[in-house]
């Protein structure tokens, strides 16, 4: 098969297109014909040699895809050969074939297309174990996303007010933010030409948002404290803005804050599996109701992956940039 290898950790150019061996299918997984796969901020990390993919996982760039399933092994029973689906990877999704364990599939939702359907697992997994099961975000509680016009940021909005949370985000321009807008978000923040914290404050009475979604790290970790309700919590998945960071313990204690950190990738098989089951059971129904669509920016050939990780890297798409097999 052909699949998207690193030839040294560096700039977009090192991705090149290789033949390389199948891979092979243990007895609890299935062997997918890729059709499609998104590209995520962690592949950007593993090109440049500072994410290394879990032992034992495809050492290929690719955390989601859709594809048509070519073989079963021995273990599996939902799933058989031509059955149209979409799959959570640990990577492997810059290829023509993935092997991937059997929980972590979903079927296609009714009304995407089998194309399309690679912008979901990623962004849904993600959002819904930690925003969710983690952060229990509840109707009528408030929300906020930063980089609101990501494809986490388009996934978060859409399932936030459709479960009845009003949802603040903060993009770096007036696109941006006219993009949440349309998408649902009720209050949209300029960060570089506005304070989010005031903007919250002043937007729910002085108390604070009670949950935030945060891929910024270090620079925004008191800021975001400062931002949250009584009971609030931060959901921390990424460092974009750096890992090291200090904050004043005072401001956790009277107001009974909560700081998460999560990362899905380095889960186990099991772990996801279990993600994967909520989020069919809570999230496909949004999504075949129409209450969540998928938000992509651009589709390239996989043999463009370096266009698309500069698109990335540019930060100028909003929502998902897809890759064709």
């Amino acid at each position: 098969m052909k699949a998207i290898v690193i030839s040294e950790p560096g700039k977009p150019e090192v991705l090149q297109l290789r033949d390389v061996a199948d891979p092979e299918v243990k007895d609890d997984e299935v062997l997918i014909r890729v059709v499609a796969t998104a590209l995520n901020r962690a592949d950007t990390l593993q090109r440049l040699g500072l994410y290394n993919p879990p032992p034992g996982s495809s050492p290929y760039l690719g955390l989601e895809c859709s594809g048509t399933i070519e073989s079963v092994g021995k273990n599996v029973s939902r799933w058989k050969v031509g059955d149209q689906v979409c799959a959570l990877l640990s990577g492997g999704g810059y290829a023509e074939k993935v092997s991937v364990p059997a929980g972590q599939i979903f079927p296609i939702p009714a009304g995407i297309s089998l194309k399309d359907a690679a912008a979901f697992p990623e962004v849904a997994c993600t959002v819904w174990s930690t925003v969710f099961m983690m952060g229990r975000l509840s109707p009528g509680e408030s929300f906020l996303v930063h980089g609101g016009s990501s494809g986490i940021g388009t996934f978060a909005i859409q399932i936030a007010k459709h479960l009845g949370v009003r949802v603040f985000v903060t993009a770096g321009n007036e696109e941006k933010l006219a993009a949440c807008k349309e998408l649902g978000a009720d209050v949209c923040i300029n960060y570089k030409t506005e304070d989010f914290v005031a903007k919250v404050k002043a937007e729910t009475d002085g108390k604070g948002v009670d949950v935030i979604l945060d891929c910024i790290g270090a620079p925004y970790l008191q800021k975001n404290l400062d931002s949250l309700n009584f009971d609030g919590r931060l959901c921390i998945i990424g460092l974009m803005g750096g890992a090291n960071a200090e904050i004043k313990l005072s401001s956790l204690l009277p107001k009974r804050l909560t700081v998460l950190g999560a990362a899905l990738r380095p889960r186990s098989a099991e772990n996801k599996a279990v993600v994967v089951a909520e989020v069919e059971k809570n999230v496909w129904p949004a999504i075949e109701a129409g209450k969540v669509k998928p938000v992509i920016h651009k589709y390239l050939p996989l043999s463009q992956a370096a266009e698309a990780h500069s698109l990335m890297e540019s930060s100028s798409h909003i929502g998902k940039i897809l890759l064709e097999t």
